[in-house]
């Protein structure tokens, strides 16, 4: 289906939010990679708490650390705050960052080699952890077929320029969220491709499950997926070590069990899921992406909804 053609008006819009897409990448390209790293962090640590979003991340952070003092959660914020604005401004010169061996270390690197020596058919998943992009990439670069599934923008000339910038960086195959994605999805594991999402994003429609003790509705694809294929998940996360410098972490994989109740078996597979990046989180709470409206609505109506 053909997607409606936009107003002048919307044309122009989009154009020039690609314009100053290209003037940050440019500016970006400019400086050391240290240098651009640094500045985002200093923007955001002062713009961020003056946004929405800032509510939402407290919010967030009451449900996960209830116990927690005003002075933690602040300090919380603050940190979060540095490495959401590091996070926007390296995108554009991933490609410059991956390049530097100095700068990203692999952990369990041995795994990847495997999965690509052996033709192993995996889904990879993860979530929003530091700079979330570069997990692909080390996929990508270990040999791996895999299916990176992502979220389009609503502007098209900037998300063309995203999978531009992605493509620097050695990623090829793309799968778009939704349900043309997950098709194609399907059809790159009956091929033996492996396939990567993230699975911490609220999911409408989802699987309801416990995720540091209050429902959160988790999409089902990355289980589905696993079961009807008989593969693995297989976890990755992130990790900023200083800077621009990051450690990417290869975990054990997930194998779940198929017992005949399908719908219990997702269920199963998605608390599984959960409680991986319950761990994540707490292992290294400052580098969640805590800006995500990750419970049901209602969660977000007052700034301190969860506290207590």
């Amino acid at each position: 289906m053909t997607a409606p053609r936009p107003s002048l008006a919307q044309d122009i819009a989009w154009r020039l939010e690609a314009f100053a897409f290209d003037l940050m990448t440019g500016l970006a390209r400019l400086f050391p990679i240290d240098t651009v790293s640094d500045f985002g962090a200093w923007m955001f640590q002062r713009l961020g708490p003056l946004t929405s979003a800032h509510r939402v991340a407290e919010t967030n952070l009451r449900i996960v650390f209830p116990h927690a003092d005003d002075a933690e959660i602040a300090r919380l914020l603050a940190a979060q705050w540095d490495g959401v604005g590091r996070w926007a401004v390296e995108f554009p010169i991933l490609d410059k960052i991956i390049a530097d061996p100095a700068r990203v270390e692999l952990v369990n690197g041995e795994r990847l080699a495997e999965i690509a020596r052996t033709g192993e058919t995996v889904v990879f998943i993860s979530g929003h952890f530091s700079s979330f992009e570069i997990m692909p990439a080390a996929i990508v670069h270990a040999g791996i077929a895999c299916q990176i599934t992502y979220r389009a923008t609503n502007n098209p000339y900037v998300d063309e320029r995203i999978r531009k910038s992605r493509f620097r960086y050695g990623v090829r195959l793309f799968a778009p969220k939704g349900s043309d994605g997950a098709r194609e999805l399907i059809r790159a594991l009956s091929r033996g491709e492996s396939v990567a999402l993230m699975n911490d994003q609220k999911f409408n429609g989802g699987v309801a499950a416990p995720l540091f003790g209050k429902l959160a509705h988790t999409a089902p694809g990355p289980s589905s997926f696993a079961l009807r294929f008989d593969v693995p998940l297989q976890p990755m996360s992130v990790q900023r070590v200083g800077k621009a410098h990051f450690r990417v972490v290869v975990h054990d994989p997930i194998r779940l069990t198929s017992t005949g109740d399908r719908n219990a078996d997702i269920a199963a597979g998605v608390g599984r899921v959960n409680q991986f990046i319950e761990e994540r989180v707490l292992d290294r709470p400052a580098e969640w992406f805590w800006v995500h409206k990750r419970w049901p609505n209602e969660v977000y109506k007052t700034p301190r909804a969860a506290k207590g």
